[in-house]
């Protein structure tokens, strides 16, 4: 009988989150909810949305333009996984800095 191997792999799993507000002078609208959406999909962590009680995965454009954030509201942005922290900050300066 030969000896059996057993690997294990363990990834390493961070949560993240970051409250911003949405400085856009036409609130979240289409283009900068496409920019969230392709940028959300970069990242293998679980990346959520939050505003007014509400929370929405990013990835989806609809779904971002349905939470109705307006300008000057606050919107969180969570994430849980092996690329949290560069998610988190990828989206929240999207937020900060979008048209």
């Amino acid at each position: 009988m030969s000896p059996s191997s057993d690997a294990t792999t363990t990834t390493a799993t961070t949560t993240a989150s970051h409250e911003t507000s949405v400085v856009l002078p036409a609130n979240l609208h289409a283009r900068p909810a496409g920019q969230l959406a392709r940028a959300a999909a970069e990242y293998t962590s679980a990346i959520q949305l939050e505003h007014s009680g509400r929370t929405v995965n990013p990835t989806g454009v609809l779904a971002v333009m349905g939470l109705g954030a307006t300008a000057g509201s606050t919107v969180t942005v969570r994430a849980e996984g092996p690329d949290a922290e560069q998610a988190v900050t990828a989206l929240a300066d999207i937020l900060a800095t979008a048209e």
